[in-house]
């Protein structure tokens, strides 16, 4: 679709997907508020680093090492390792979206792996637009108002693994993963990131499964370039 604007069907189906999805990942900053503050962090310091940073894995990194004694540089290095991916999900976004000036610098913030997700297979820019701002916007309001829930009522809530929280980010991925897996090829990719994230999770730090399994995907590509003579694969 080539239309600069949206059927109204459209619209409001990318829209509810984006809503649903922000609320089963946004649902999951309360677990990461309880789990800050009862590492240690205050409750300002918590929700600061879900304002300021917004990116899941990099905040569970950068609380897990603090609350294992280690030193703050050494959570926030982790923290960054793991931030790296996005700046993949940039290079990929920017020619699709479109954005300059402030607007590009507003989109760089909400550069999540739910928004990269619901907007890059779209038909059209307006549509990819849309499917990146209804859901970046939706898991950052839900993601901030449930951390800050979860730091206030820390103490009171508990592990919050008792809740089943800690299984929200992963069925909102297998969600947007599962519609894409429609070729042998695209199942066997999927199969050995899944293998070489299970295979690491016991002898690495929290995090790096992730990246090594996206690292999967990527030679995955590489290799069906090179076999394909250059083209897309």
């Amino acid at each position: 679709m080539t239309a600069t604007r949206l059927p109204a069907a459209e619209r409001s189906g990318i829209v509810r997907d984006g809503l649903a999805v922000g609320l089963a990942t946004g649902a999951y900053g309360v677990s990461f508020g309880a789990v800050a503050v009862t590492s240690g962090l205050t409750v300002l310091q918590t929700c600061a680093l879900s304002l300021l940073m917004f990116t899941g894995a990099s905040q569970f990194a950068l609380v897990g090492v603090v609350a294992a004694g280690g030193a703050p540089l050494s959570g926030a290095a982790t923290a960054l390792l793991l931030g790296t991916r996005n700046t993949l999900y940039g290079l990929r976004m920017a020619p699709l979206l479109q954005w300059r000036g402030w607007r590009r610098a507003a989109a760089a913030h909400v550069l999540i792996d739910e928004s990269t997700a619901m907007s890059i297979n779209r038909g059209s820019v307006p549509a990819a637009r849309l499917g990146f701002v209804s859901t970046g916007t939706a898991v950052f309001v839900l993601w901030n108002a449930a951390t800050a829930v979860g730091a206030i009522g820390g103490q009171v809530l508990g592990d919050p693994r008792t809740y089943g929280l800690d299984a929200a980010v992963g069925a909102a991925f297998l969600a947007l993963l599962w519609p894409r897996l429609r070729d042998r090829r695209s199942q066997a990719v999927a199969g050995g990131a899944v293998l070489v994230a299970l295979l690491l999770v016991p002898l690495t730090p929290a995090g790096v499964p992730v990246l090594a399994a996206g690292g999967v995907a990527l030679l995955a590509g590489a290799l069906g370039e090179r076999g394909a003579g250059g083209r897309p694969a």
